[in-house]
């Protein structure tokens, strides 16, 4: 219900939430990230660490909580989408906008392409062989679609693989040779700040989400692709806020990392703490697949750029954003019926 119900749920209205609460969570996003980044730099982080875990952890709570409230509403199969379409998003479209950022071509490093995109694609093929093992051993009778039901002992594969991304990224700090903290940075009151991010994202996503669904039942569109295309959309501006930002300092390793990090975050917690959450979800495989095969094509695109002289250029960054422009344009026909692969929608 939108707004606890104090106004008219229309198609207006509902529109009329959609952009607030997205204007709301890039305000919540951005106090987030720079508090992050405050705390990651007093702290001593390695900028790959400080990129892929503390400033994706923060730019990814819109997806996290997303996730949460769409399956906590019955609706999982949106919040999967949210996911795997704002992944198909940072691959595609933030790099791109970063490389365009820059006076140079975007850096990249080893680290980033050998550790970062290398464990990004193990994390995609982790969520697959979880979504697999749904259909085979929890199956849900279905006419149209492969159907299965993701359980909470399933969901434990990818947690236990972040758990070891994690521990890579500690190996790291540990060998790394910090410099001494900034002593002018408040740490009471980046937290404090770090804190009221969070409680502006998580209430403004309830809201998104509750406007897309309605949206999505009004005029029938399906509710994978309505997460895949407007809650995508909408959650990723905190990423693409924070690596164009970055890659205008020269930062670009703390770009790109942001981006591989806030991914891998999204498929290997996000996803599955909606799972711990709710006990059980049902998860349309004949759906799902497609789209992560997508999401690895995309994946493999960006790494292969990369691997070339270590660096995007504006050449391989417009490749990046026209590459997006065709997925969406593909995922019209999909909704308009125009083409068929993904079945069951």
């Amino acid at each position: 219900m939108v707004l606890g119900g104090l106004v008219p749920d229309t198609p207006l209205v509902n529109v009329v939430v959609i952009l607030f609460a997205t204007g709301v969570v890039w305000v919540g996003s951005g106090w987030l990230e720079e508090s992050a980044e405050h705390l990651s730099g007093y702290y001593g982080l390695p900028a790959v660490v400080q990129g892929s875990v503390v400033v994706a952890v923060g730019s990814s709570f819109p997806e996290f909580t997303s996730v949460v409230f769409t399956a906590l509403d019955g609706a999982f199969d949106m919040g999967v989408g949210a996911i795997v379409g704002s992944a198909i998003f940072n691959v595609l479209v933030i790099p791109a906008l970063s490389g365009f950022a820059t006076d140079d071509d975007l850096e990249a490093s080893r680290t980033i392409v050998y550790k970062e995109a290398q464990f990004y694609m193990i994390a995609v093929s982790a969520v697959v062989v979880t979504f697999a093992l749904a259909v085979i051993y929890a199956p849900v009778e279905s006419a149209t679609a492969l159907v299965g039901q993701v359980t909470r002992p399933l969901a434990l594969i990818p947690l236990l693989l972040y758990g070891l991304y994690l521990f890579i990224q500690w190996q790291d700090v540990s060998e790394y040779d910090a410099s001494p903290p900034d002593a002018e940075i408040a740490v009471g009151r980046e937290w404090a700040k770090l804190a009221g991010g969070l409680l502006l994202i998580l209430i403004s996503v309830e809201q998104l989400v509750t406007g897309v669904e309605s949206l999505s039942h009004t005029f029938g569109i399906p509710e994978f692709l309505a997460g895949v295309t407007i809650i995508a959309a909408a959650t990723s501006l905190p990423d693409t806020l924070v690596s164009v930002r970055s890659a205008r300092d020269g930062k670009g390793s703390t770009s790109l990392g942001n981006v591989l990090g806030s991914n891998t975050f999204d498929l290997l917690v996000a996803i599955p703490i909606g799972v711990v959450i709710v006990g059980v979800v049902e998860v349309n495989f004949s759906v799902a697949v497609p789209m992560m095969g997508v999401l690895t094509l995309a994946t493999v695109l960006l790494f292969g750029l990369l691997r070339t002289g270590l660096s995007l250029t504006s050449a391989e960054s417009a490749v990046l954003l026209v590459s997006y422009l065709l997925f969406v344009a593909w995922v019209i026909a999909e909704t308009t019926g125009v083409t068929g692969f993904i079945v069951g929608t």
